[in-house]
């Protein structure tokens, strides 16, 4: 007897956000592509570019990922010419990352993704934006330590 799912998959929030999260992801692809970078490279990059020279574990704590992915997708963008990583002077355990001139270059064209997407959609970015608090709000809510 086949089991019966609480809900349909479209009246599940996880279902919608993971498929809101592909539906962006394919959008930028394209562009992405065009500037040979991967979608968690364009992540470092904008982490990068709130604070340039954080360690990886800072940079990894920012994207909510592990610092074992971090490194060797640092690795590969220092190798691209994207990034620098030093040693810090005060602790030679920490690893930070740099951003080239290259990279900030790059940054700066990617700049208009979230554009591409308001364009893609018809909305201006303000709507987005208003959205985009919502599901914030949303996520630090699930975020916090049940009580």
């Amino acid at each position: 007897m086949p089991v019966t799912p609480p809900f349909p998959l479209d009246q599940q929030i996880c279902f919608t956000l993971y498929r809101l999260n592909m539906a962006v992801n394919r959008s930028y692809k394209p562009l992405l592509d065009e500037l040979g970078l991967t979608y968690p490279q364009y992540l470092v990059l904008n982490a990068l570019g709130e604070e340039d020279g954080r360690p990886i574990g800072v940079i990894a704590q920012r994207l909510a990922l592990e610092s074992s992915t971090i490194t060797p997708l640092v690795k590969r963008m220092e190798e691209a010419g994207l990034v620098d990583r030093r040693r810090a002077r005060d602790n030679e355990r920490v690893v930070q990352v740099w951003l080239t001139e290259s990279g900030r270059g790059l940054l700066q064209r990617c700049g208009c993704l979230n554009e591409m997407l308001g364009q893609r959609l018809g909305r201006v970015l303000p709507g987005l934006e208003e959205q985009n608090r919502q599901l914030q709000a949303l996520l630090k809510e699930l975020e916090a330590p049940a009580p």
